[in-house]
């Protein structure tokens, strides 16, 4: 509207300084050619010029309303544009935030009962301690965590895994992981006490921030993020090993302690370029667990992936390497990630050629004598069957525990 009145303006503007010099031209050439005329047309020439400027008298009158119509618009335009007061929006910013918030499996109204029940868990003669997230629906957790959770046991049959989740601590999860419970392993899902956990951190403080929206939780999923930083929390507190429900375990963490994994190396240096923080196994107060989360609260982007996970974990050790006080061990890629997420398909294909299967033999010895585990990169592969005979169908015969007693192995595998 702002443009069609302002063209109105112009031609109106134009036509009028027009009418005018065409008006000043018959006059100027009729006095001067007929300057002897008679006194009538003297008086039709006066009675011109008063018509003349009659209209331009008229056209300024609507130049003016134009003019007014134009300033309308443009506050009506500038007034739409203009922001809602700041109150209001950092109202519905913090409102937005914890709205989201309380979709997720966290509550920071549990006080010591979150404190009282992991205690109680652990302390149950543990061959060790693991921790896992998970923060989506309990429906979601399906035949791949679940397998995740039985090479759990399988490898430590006197474990305690404790699933930090609130969709889990209910009715429905308890179902879910009846079978395991049955088995008389130690697996319990527990809901998370975020202030709790992050109480005496620099989580305390990031969290804080985003509920009076002085930062905002980002494009990426809340709950990836949460996860991120309560793994740092929870093994801050009471140590132990941290677990991705993706990742298949093939032999036993005791041995190790305050333990990273490498995702890939330099092919020349053997130097790491890149840490995952899908494993981290690390001891109760370990300074580098706190180096971890005051990365995390200073420098949380929530708008790129991996900027407060394996991003974060590399930077962090990038910059404490040879610092005194910082004791831990950075494990080769065959130690938990001996695929990469770009190959990581081949594991669920079967071999199609006498090549395909002296490859698949190759991995599964490698697999067995130098593999803590095989973590799955779910993002990648969890819309990809498990067909009959590749490597990861014969994980699932080693590793499924209940397959045994039910079903589930036709359920997880694609026969031919």
């Amino acid at each position: 509207m702002l443009d069609r009145a302002k063209t109105c303006l112009f031609f109106i503007r134009g036509f009028s300084v027009l009418m005018l010099c065409l008006y000043g031209v018959c006059i100027f050439s009729t006095v001067s050619q007929q300057s002897l005329s008679s006194g009538k047309k003297q008086v039709d020439e006066v009675v011109q010029i008063i018509r003349t400027r009659r209209v331009i008298k008229r056209t300024d009158e609507q130049l003016h309303t134009v003019q007014e119509d134009i300033y309308e618009v443009d506050v009506r335009r500038q007034n739409s544009r203009q922001l809602r007061p700041f109150n209001v929006m950092e109202r519905e910013k913090i409102g937005g935030f914890q709205k989201e918030l309380s979709k997720f499996d966290v509550s920071d109204n549990l006080d010591q009962e979150f404190h009282s029940r992991v205690l109680e868990f652990f302390d149950k003669g543990c061959e060790v301690q693991i921790f896992m997230t998970w923060f989506a629906p309990a429906e979601y957790f399906g035949e791949r965590e679940l397998l995740s959770l039985e090479s759990v046991f399988q490898v430590h049959p006197e474990g305690c895994l404790m699933i930090l989740s609130k969709t889990l601590d209910s009715e429905q999860g308890y179902r879910i992981l009846k079978p395991l419970i049955d088995l008389q392993f130690k697996i319990a899902a527990v809901t998370p006490d975020l202030s709790f956990l992050l109480s005496n951190t620099p989580g305390d403080t990031w969290l804080d921030e985003l509920k009076l929206g002085k930062k905002g939780p980002g494009r990426i999923p809340l709950g990836q993020n949460l996860s991120n930083l309560i793994r740092l929390a929870a093994l801050y507190k009471y140590g132990g090993v941290y677990l991705d429900t993706d990742f298949i375990v093939l032999k036993s963490f005791k041995g190790l302690r305050n333990v990273i994994g490498a995702q890939s190396v330099d092919a020349v240096s053997k130097h790491w370029t890149r840490l995952n923080n899908a494993v981290l196994i690390f001891d109760r107060h370990h300074p580098l667990l706190f180096k971890f989360m005051v990365d995390f609260a200073s420098k949380f982007d929530g708008n790129k992936w991996g900027s407060n996970g394996p991003y974060l974990v590399s930077r962090v050790v990038h910059k404490v390497s040879g610092i005194p006080g910082y004791n831990f061990t950075i494990l080769p890629p065959t130690a938990f990630y001996p695929v990469d997420w770009i190959k990581i398909p081949g594991f669920f294909r079967k071999p199609q050629d006498l090549a395909s299967s002296r490859w698949l033999n190759a991995t599964l010895l490698e697999l067995s004598e130098n593999c803590y585990g095989v973590h799955l990169w779910n993002k990648v592969s969890k819309g990809i069957r498990i067909e009959e005979g590749c490597v990861l169908a014969r994980l699932v015969e080693d590793h499924c525990i209940t397959c045994q007693f039910t079903h589930r192995k036709a359920s997880i595998i694609q026969k031919n």
